[in-house]
Protein backbone atom coordinates (compact mmCIF):
# COMPACT_ATOMS: atom_id res chain seq x y z
CA UNK A 1 0.00 0.00 0.00
CA UNK A 2 1.52 3.28 -0.91
CA UNK A 3 2.02 5.95 1.77
CA UNK A 4 -0.15 8.87 0.85
CA UNK A 5 2.66 12.11 1.00
CA UNK A 6 0.70 14.66 2.46
CA UNK A 7 -0.38 17.98 0.63
CA UNK A 8 2.62 21.07 1.68
CA UNK A 9 0.95 23.98 3.10
CA UNK A 10 0.95 27.13 0.98
CA UNK A 11 1.79 30.57 2.08
CA UNK A 12 -1.64 32.70 1.22
CA UNK A 13 -0.52 35.82 -0.74
CA UNK A 14 -2.29 38.98 0.71
CA UNK A 15 -3.39 39.98 -2.29
CA UNK A 16 -4.71 38.57 -5.75
CA UNK A 17 -2.72 35.55 -6.85
CA UNK A 18 -3.11 36.74 -10.78
CA UNK A 19 -3.86 40.19 -11.74
CA UNK A 20 -4.30 41.19 -15.22
CA UNK A 21 -4.53 44.62 -16.31
CA UNK A 22 -5.61 46.15 -19.66
CA UNK A 23 -4.72 42.63 -21.70
CA UNK A 24 -4.72 42.88 -25.21
CA UNK A 25 -3.48 39.99 -27.88
CA UNK A 26 -3.42 40.78 -31.88
CA UNK A 27 -1.96 38.33 -34.68
CA UNK A 28 -0.69 39.84 -37.35
CA UNK A 29 -0.45 38.21 -41.08
CA UNK A 30 0.73 39.22 -44.37
CA UNK A 31 -2.83 40.29 -44.89
CA UNK A 32 -4.17 41.46 -42.06
CA UNK A 33 -4.31 41.71 -38.13
CA UNK A 34 -6.64 40.41 -35.82
CA UNK A 35 -7.63 41.57 -32.80
CA UNK A 36 -8.48 38.95 -30.81
CA UNK A 37 -8.61 40.07 -27.01
CA UNK A 38 -8.57 43.85 -26.15
CA UNK A 39 -8.26 45.74 -22.79
CA UNK A 40 -9.56 42.77 -20.37
CA UNK A 41 -8.83 42.93 -16.61
CA UNK A 42 -9.61 40.57 -13.49
CA UNK A 43 -7.93 40.24 -10.24
CA UNK A 44 -8.02 36.24 -8.86
CA UNK A 45 -8.09 35.59 -5.28
CA UNK A 46 -6.22 32.57 -3.86
CA UNK A 47 -9.34 29.81 -3.43
CA UNK A 48 -11.54 31.41 -5.88
CA UNK A 49 -13.04 29.83 -8.96
CA UNK A 50 -13.65 32.34 -11.46
CA UNK A 51 -15.54 31.56 -14.80
CA UNK A 52 -14.84 33.15 -17.91
CA UNK A 53 -17.87 32.82 -20.76
CA UNK A 54 -18.83 33.87 -24.17
CA UNK A 55 -20.08 32.43 -27.65
CA UNK A 56 -16.40 30.73 -29.47
CA UNK A 57 -14.11 33.08 -30.87
CA UNK A 58 -14.40 36.04 -27.73
CA UNK A 59 -11.13 35.64 -26.64
CA UNK A 60 -11.80 33.61 -23.50
CA UNK A 61 -8.81 30.68 -24.44
CA UNK A 62 -6.64 33.31 -26.11
CA UNK A 63 -6.72 35.28 -22.58
CA UNK A 64 -5.83 32.02 -20.84
CA UNK A 65 -2.88 31.15 -23.89
CA UNK A 66 -1.51 34.42 -23.08
CA UNK A 67 -1.56 34.19 -18.93
CA UNK A 68 -0.11 30.78 -19.81
CA UNK A 69 2.61 32.59 -22.28
CA UNK A 70 1.80 29.68 -24.81
CA UNK A 71 0.65 32.05 -27.66
CA UNK A 72 3.12 31.91 -30.70
CA UNK A 73 5.35 34.04 -31.68
CA UNK A 74 3.46 36.24 -34.21
CA UNK A 75 1.23 37.04 -31.47
CA UNK A 76 1.75 40.45 -29.75
CA UNK A 77 0.89 40.74 -26.54
CA UNK A 78 0.15 44.39 -24.26
CA UNK A 79 -0.85 44.77 -20.83
CA UNK A 80 -0.25 43.33 -17.61
CA UNK A 81 -0.20 39.76 -16.13
CA UNK A 82 1.36 38.98 -12.34
CA UNK A 83 1.14 35.59 -10.75
CA UNK A 84 1.92 36.78 -7.12
CA UNK A 85 3.45 39.95 -7.88
CA UNK A 86 5.91 38.00 -10.78
CA UNK A 87 5.38 39.79 -14.17
CA UNK A 88 4.81 37.47 -17.12
CA UNK A 89 3.89 39.50 -20.11
CA UNK A 90 7.89 40.09 -21.95
CA UNK A 91 8.71 37.02 -19.79
CA UNK A 92 11.98 34.89 -21.26
CA UNK A 93 10.97 31.23 -22.26
CA UNK A 94 13.22 29.80 -19.91
CA UNK A 95 11.58 32.07 -17.14
CA UNK A 96 8.28 30.66 -18.43
CA UNK A 97 9.62 27.27 -17.84
CA UNK A 98 10.20 28.01 -14.35
CA UNK A 99 6.73 28.79 -13.43
CA UNK A 100 4.47 26.64 -15.88
CA UNK A 101 3.29 23.48 -14.10
CA UNK A 102 4.74 24.82 -11.16
CA UNK A 103 2.91 27.93 -10.21
CA UNK A 104 0.25 27.92 -12.41
CA UNK A 105 -0.78 25.03 -14.92
CA UNK A 106 -3.32 24.65 -17.66
CA UNK A 107 -6.05 21.69 -18.55
CA UNK A 108 -6.60 21.72 -22.13
CA UNK A 109 -9.90 21.61 -24.31
CA UNK A 110 -9.21 17.91 -25.60
CA UNK A 111 -7.33 15.51 -23.61
CA UNK A 112 -6.17 13.08 -26.20
CA UNK A 113 -4.96 15.65 -28.73
CA UNK A 114 -2.87 16.87 -25.38
CA UNK A 115 -1.86 13.81 -23.91
CA UNK A 116 1.26 11.61 -26.19
CA UNK A 117 -0.21 8.58 -27.30
CA UNK A 118 3.17 6.70 -27.10
CA UNK A 119 3.86 7.76 -23.77
CA UNK A 120 2.39 6.12 -20.84
CA UNK A 121 0.27 7.86 -18.29
CA UNK A 122 2.86 7.94 -15.55
CA UNK A 123 5.84 8.84 -17.26
CA UNK A 124 3.84 12.08 -18.59
CA UNK A 125 2.71 12.88 -14.97
CA UNK A 126 6.42 12.22 -14.17
CA UNK A 127 7.77 14.33 -16.27
CA UNK A 128 6.51 17.23 -14.56
CA UNK A 129 7.62 15.87 -11.07
CA UNK A 130 11.00 15.53 -11.95
CA UNK A 131 11.64 18.50 -13.90
CA UNK A 132 10.15 20.49 -11.17
CA UNK A 133 10.96 19.41 -7.80
CA UNK A 134 13.48 16.86 -8.64
CA UNK A 135 12.37 13.74 -8.20
CA UNK A 136 13.94 10.49 -9.35
CA UNK A 137 12.05 7.96 -11.58
CA UNK A 138 10.73 5.87 -8.72
CA UNK A 139 9.59 8.54 -7.19
CA UNK A 140 8.04 10.09 -9.80
CA UNK A 141 5.94 7.14 -10.42
CA UNK A 142 4.90 6.48 -6.82
CA UNK A 143 3.57 9.85 -6.78
CA UNK A 144 1.77 10.05 -10.05
CA UNK A 145 0.04 7.39 -8.53
CA UNK A 146 -0.79 8.70 -5.62
CA UNK A 147 -2.35 12.05 -7.96
CA UNK A 148 -4.43 9.15 -10.25
CA UNK A 149 -5.74 8.30 -6.40
CA UNK A 150 -6.30 12.15 -5.84
CA UNK A 151 -8.47 12.84 -9.00
CA UNK A 152 -10.64 9.41 -8.54
CA UNK A 153 -9.32 7.00 -11.13
CA UNK A 154 -9.63 3.89 -10.20
CA UNK A 155 -7.08 1.46 -9.71
CA UNK A 156 -4.45 3.93 -10.18
CA UNK A 157 -1.28 1.71 -9.52
CA UNK A 158 -2.44 -0.32 -12.90
CA UNK A 159 -3.31 2.88 -15.16
CA UNK A 160 -0.17 4.48 -13.96
CA UNK A 161 1.60 2.30 -16.97
CA UNK A 162 -1.07 2.65 -19.84
CA UNK A 163 -1.47 4.59 -22.51
CA UNK A 164 -4.09 7.25 -23.33
CA UNK A 165 -6.16 5.05 -25.60
CA UNK A 166 -6.58 2.69 -23.21
CA UNK A 167 -8.52 5.36 -21.30
CA UNK A 168 -12.23 6.61 -21.61
CA UNK A 169 -12.60 10.42 -22.15
CA UNK A 170 -13.73 11.05 -18.56
CA UNK A 171 -10.63 9.47 -17.35
CA UNK A 172 -7.96 11.17 -20.00
CA UNK A 173 -9.29 14.47 -18.24
CA UNK A 174 -8.59 13.32 -15.29
CA UNK A 175 -5.36 12.57 -16.17
CA UNK A 176 -5.38 16.37 -17.72
CA UNK A 177 -6.12 17.50 -14.17
CA UNK A 178 -3.49 15.18 -12.36
CA UNK A 179 -0.76 16.74 -14.22
CA UNK A 180 -1.80 20.06 -14.17
CA UNK A 181 -1.77 19.73 -9.90
CA UNK A 182 1.27 17.64 -9.59
CA UNK A 183 3.06 20.46 -8.28
CA UNK A 184 0.41 22.04 -6.29
CA UNK A 185 0.04 25.05 -8.32
CA UNK A 186 -1.48 28.96 -6.87
CA UNK A 187 -3.43 28.71 -10.42
CA UNK A 188 -5.46 26.06 -12.34
CA UNK A 189 -6.71 27.18 -15.99
CA UNK A 190 -9.05 25.00 -16.88
CA UNK A 191 -10.10 25.83 -20.38
CA UNK A 192 -13.42 23.83 -21.45
CA UNK A 193 -12.60 20.83 -19.17
CA UNK A 194 -16.15 19.61 -19.14
CA UNK A 195 -16.42 19.48 -23.41
CA UNK A 196 -17.78 16.57 -25.26
CA UNK A 197 -17.90 14.28 -21.78
CA UNK A 198 -21.24 13.07 -20.44
CA UNK A 199 -23.78 14.95 -17.79
CA UNK A 200 -21.94 11.85 -14.78
CA UNK A 201 -19.00 12.66 -16.55
CA UNK A 202 -18.62 16.51 -15.95
CA UNK A 203 -20.64 16.13 -12.49
CA UNK A 204 -16.99 13.97 -11.84
CA UNK A 205 -15.08 16.51 -13.34
CA UNK A 206 -16.60 19.52 -11.09
CA UNK A 207 -16.24 17.20 -8.32
CA UNK A 208 -12.77 17.02 -8.57
CA UNK A 209 -12.18 20.31 -9.44
CA UNK A 210 -13.68 21.67 -6.03
CA UNK A 211 -12.01 19.17 -4.16
CA UNK A 212 -8.65 20.22 -5.22
CA UNK A 213 -9.76 23.26 -4.44
CA UNK A 214 -11.19 22.73 -1.13
CA UNK A 215 -8.10 21.05 0.02
CA UNK A 216 -5.10 22.62 -1.66
CA UNK A 217 -6.43 25.99 -2.07
CA UNK A 218 -6.25 26.36 -5.32
CA UNK A 219 -7.27 29.46 -7.61
CA UNK A 220 -9.24 28.07 -10.88
CA UNK A 221 -10.10 30.47 -13.80
CA UNK A 222 -13.34 27.88 -15.75
CA UNK A 223 -13.14 28.92 -19.27
CA UNK A 224 -16.46 27.19 -20.21
CA UNK A 225 -19.89 27.27 -22.38
CA UNK A 226 -21.75 25.88 -20.25
CA UNK A 227 -23.86 28.14 -18.10
CA UNK A 228 -25.08 25.65 -15.80
CA UNK A 229 -21.61 24.43 -15.13
CA UNK A 230 -20.91 28.20 -14.59
CA UNK A 231 -23.61 28.13 -11.92
CA UNK A 232 -22.63 25.05 -9.94
CA UNK A 233 -18.53 25.69 -9.65
CA UNK A 234 -18.34 29.61 -9.84
CA UNK A 235 -18.12 32.33 -7.28
CA UNK A 236 -17.31 34.70 -9.84
CA UNK A 237 -18.57 35.46 -13.92
CA UNK A 238 -16.16 37.44 -16.77
CA UNK A 239 -18.71 37.43 -19.52
CA UNK A 240 -16.74 38.31 -22.90
CA UNK A 241 -18.04 39.52 -26.25
CA UNK A 242 -15.61 40.21 -29.33
CA UNK A 243 -12.37 40.22 -27.55
CA UNK A 244 -13.69 42.14 -24.45
CA UNK A 245 -15.25 42.04 -21.27
CA UNK A 246 -18.84 43.12 -21.19
CA UNK A 247 -19.68 41.94 -17.75
CA UNK A 248 -18.26 40.67 -14.04
CA UNK A 249 -20.30 40.14 -11.03
CA UNK A 250 -21.05 37.37 -7.98
CA UNK A 251 -22.82 34.30 -10.56
CA UNK A 252 -25.72 34.27 -8.23
CA UNK A 253 -26.11 38.38 -8.40
CA UNK A 254 -25.06 37.53 -12.60
CA UNK A 255 -28.11 34.81 -12.76
CA UNK A 256 -30.50 36.42 -10.86
CA UNK A 257 -29.95 40.21 -12.64
CA UNK A 258 -27.61 40.25 -15.42
CA UNK A 259 -27.51 43.88 -16.74
CA UNK A 260 -25.41 43.98 -20.38
CA UNK A 261 -27.78 43.24 -23.09
CA UNK A 262 -25.16 40.57 -24.12
CA UNK A 263 -25.53 38.87 -20.76
CA UNK A 264 -29.32 38.84 -21.04
CA UNK A 265 -28.72 37.41 -24.55
CA UNK A 266 -27.27 34.52 -23.43
CA UNK A 267 -29.43 33.91 -20.02
CA UNK A 268 -32.27 33.95 -22.21
CA UNK A 269 -31.23 30.60 -24.37
CA UNK A 270 -31.05 29.01 -20.96
CA UNK A 271 -33.63 25.84 -21.82
CA UNK A 272 -36.66 26.26 -19.15
CA UNK A 273 -38.47 23.39 -17.78
CA UNK A 274 -41.70 23.25 -18.97
CA UNK A 275 -43.13 25.48 -21.90
CA UNK A 276 -40.57 24.93 -24.01
CA UNK A 277 -42.67 24.03 -26.63
CA UNK A 278 -44.95 26.97 -26.90
CA UNK A 279 -42.48 29.95 -28.00
CA UNK A 280 -39.23 30.04 -29.95
CA UNK A 281 -35.97 30.09 -27.86
CA UNK A 282 -34.35 33.48 -27.82
CA UNK A 283 -31.75 34.31 -30.22
CA UNK A 284 -29.35 37.48 -30.51
CA UNK A 285 -30.10 39.15 -34.31
CA UNK A 286 -26.83 39.65 -35.99
CA UNK A 287 -23.63 38.18 -36.25
CA UNK A 288 -20.37 38.79 -34.60
CA UNK A 289 -18.24 41.58 -35.31
CA UNK A 290 -14.91 40.87 -37.68
CA UNK A 291 -12.12 41.20 -35.26
CA UNK A 292 -10.41 42.68 -37.98
CA UNK A 293 -10.59 45.95 -36.07
CA UNK A 294 -11.59 47.19 -32.24
CA UNK A 295 -13.38 50.72 -32.67
CA UNK A 296 -13.79 53.01 -30.18
CA UNK A 297 -17.60 52.52 -29.62
CA UNK A 298 -19.65 49.27 -28.04
CA UNK A 299 -18.80 46.22 -30.29
CA UNK A 300 -22.34 45.21 -29.34
CA UNK A 301 -24.23 47.75 -30.65
CA UNK A 302 -25.22 46.64 -33.65
CA UNK A 303 -26.74 43.48 -32.58
CA UNK A 304 -28.23 45.97 -29.20
CA UNK A 305 -32.06 46.62 -29.48
CA UNK A 306 -31.04 49.73 -26.44
CA UNK A 307 -28.28 51.17 -28.60
CA UNK A 308 -27.75 54.76 -29.97
CA UNK A 309 -25.47 57.21 -30.99
CA UNK A 310 -23.65 57.21 -27.73
CA UNK A 311 -22.84 53.43 -27.96
CA UNK A 312 -21.69 53.75 -31.44
CA UNK A 313 -19.39 56.93 -30.85
CA UNK A 314 -17.60 56.03 -27.93
CA UNK A 315 -16.71 52.72 -25.85
CA UNK A 316 -18.12 52.16 -23.01
CA UNK A 317 -16.01 51.62 -19.74
CA UNK A 318 -15.81 49.04 -17.13
CA UNK A 319 -18.07 50.75 -14.39
CA UNK A 320 -20.14 49.86 -11.81
CA UNK A 321 -23.72 48.77 -13.02
CA UNK A 322 -25.45 50.52 -9.30
CA UNK A 323 -24.78 54.39 -9.69
CA UNK A 324 -24.91 54.83 -5.98
CA UNK A 325 -21.92 51.88 -5.34
CA UNK A 326 -18.99 52.75 -4.78
CA UNK A 327 -15.49 52.27 -7.20
CA UNK A 328 -15.22 48.16 -5.13
CA UNK A 329 -18.44 47.20 -6.21
CA UNK A 330 -18.31 43.94 -7.21
CA UNK A 331 -21.12 44.10 -10.10
CA UNK A 332 -19.52 45.70 -13.12
CA UNK A 333 -20.34 45.76 -16.70
CA UNK A 334 -19.41 48.00 -20.13
CA UNK A 335 -22.56 49.33 -21.15
CA UNK A 336 -23.72 53.01 -22.20
CA UNK A 337 -27.57 51.85 -20.87
CA UNK A 338 -27.57 48.63 -18.37
CA UNK A 339 -30.65 47.19 -17.46
CA UNK A 340 -31.74 47.99 -13.98
CA UNK A 341 -31.87 45.98 -11.27
CA UNK A 342 -35.52 44.09 -12.06
CA UNK A 343 -35.84 45.31 -15.39
CA UNK A 344 -37.90 43.03 -16.97
CA UNK A 345 -37.77 43.57 -20.81
CA UNK A 346 -36.66 41.31 -23.19
CA UNK A 347 -35.20 42.48 -26.58
CA UNK A 348 -34.38 38.84 -28.36
CA UNK A 349 -37.28 36.85 -27.17
CA UNK A 350 -40.76 36.47 -28.76
CA UNK A 351 -44.11 37.12 -26.71
CA UNK A 352 -44.03 36.04 -23.34
CA UNK A 353 -40.40 34.95 -23.10
CA UNK A 354 -38.41 34.98 -20.28
CA UNK A 355 -35.26 37.46 -19.54
CA UNK A 356 -36.42 39.08 -16.20
CA UNK A 357 -35.92 40.09 -13.23
CA UNK A 358 -36.30 37.29 -11.83
CA UNK A 359 -33.56 34.46 -11.11
CA UNK A 360 -33.13 32.24 -14.25
CA UNK A 361 -33.81 28.29 -13.81
CA UNK A 362 -30.05 27.81 -13.05
CA UNK A 363 -29.36 30.60 -10.45
CA UNK A 364 -32.79 29.17 -8.77
CA UNK A 365 -31.43 25.95 -8.18
CA UNK A 366 -29.03 27.31 -5.58
CA UNK A 367 -30.11 27.44 -2.31
CA UNK A 368 -27.26 30.70 -2.25
CA UNK A 369 -24.72 32.32 -4.19
CA UNK A 370 -21.07 30.56 -2.91
CA UNK A 371 -18.89 32.62 -0.35
CA UNK A 372 -16.09 34.85 -1.88
CA UNK A 373 -13.00 33.49 -0.96
CA UNK A 374 -12.91 36.86 1.64
CA UNK A 375 -14.64 39.12 1.49
CA UNK A 376 -12.56 42.19 1.81
CA UNK A 377 -10.32 40.66 -0.85
CA UNK A 378 -9.14 43.42 -3.98
CA UNK A 379 -9.36 39.72 -6.10
CA UNK A 380 -12.82 39.47 -5.44
CA UNK A 381 -13.58 42.65 -7.22
CA UNK A 382 -12.89 43.99 -10.38
CA UNK A 383 -11.18 47.40 -10.13
CA UNK A 384 -9.53 48.10 -13.30
CA UNK A 385 -11.66 49.70 -16.64
CA UNK A 386 -11.79 47.05 -19.95
CA UNK A 387 -10.99 50.31 -22.04
CA UNK A 388 -7.82 51.00 -23.01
Amino acid sequence: MTETVPEPARKTPAGPVLSVRDLSVSFRSDTRTVHAVDGVSYDLAPGEVLAVVGESGCGKSVTSMATMGLLPPTARIGGSIRLAGRELVGASEKELQKVRGKDIAMIFQEPMTSLNPVLTIGRQIGEVLRRHQGLSRKEARARAVELLELVGIPAPARRVDEYPHQLSGGMRQRVMIAIAVACDPAVLIADEPTTALDVTVQAGILEVLQSLRERLGTAIVLVTHDLGVVADAADRVLVMYAGRAVEQAPVYDLFASGRHPYTRGLLGAVLRPGGEGKRRLPEIPGLVPSLDSQPDACTFAPRCSRADDTCTGSRPGFRAVDREAGADAPHRAACWHPYADGETADPYADGEAAVSGEPTPVAAGREAPRTPARADDPGTRPDQEAGK
